[in-house]
């Protein structure tokens, strides 16, 4: 079983800048996929990036040129850098990691004001 734990959302300007974080622990294997989906409200939960253990990574067209995603292996934690916030960022940020098992984290609240 892995555990996944959400940290950084909170409230901010549009134009600003928020660092999320996502510790794991647990059993977790090499060669995860670790990333992070959010959920607006009214909406469907959508993919924003993703990265391989390798340091390959993915994002959403969205938040191309704005989001960065990284990871420490070493420490089982992922990183979301977001800049140039839009209010449209303001979501229920996930933590996920998959492996032969999907893990999802609670949860952290984004909410950008205009």
């Amino acid at each position: 079983q892995v555990q996944l734990v959400e940290s950084g959302g909170g409230l901010v300007r549009a134009g600003g800048s928020l660092l999320l974080s996502c510790a794991a622990s647990g059993s977790i294997y090499s060669g995860n996929l670790m990333g992070w989906y959010r959920q607006a409200p009214g909406k469907q939960r959508e993919f924003v990036a993703q990265i391989t253990s390798g340091g390959r990574s993915n994002l959403a067209d969205s938040v191309k040129g704005r989001f960065t995603i990284s990871r420490d292996n070493a420490k089982n934690m992922v990183y979301l850098q977001m800049t140039m916030l839009k209010p449209e960022d303001t979501a229920v940020y996930y933590c996920t990691l998959r492996d032969s098992s999907w893990y999802w984290g609670q949860g952290t609240q984004v909410t950008v004001s205009s």
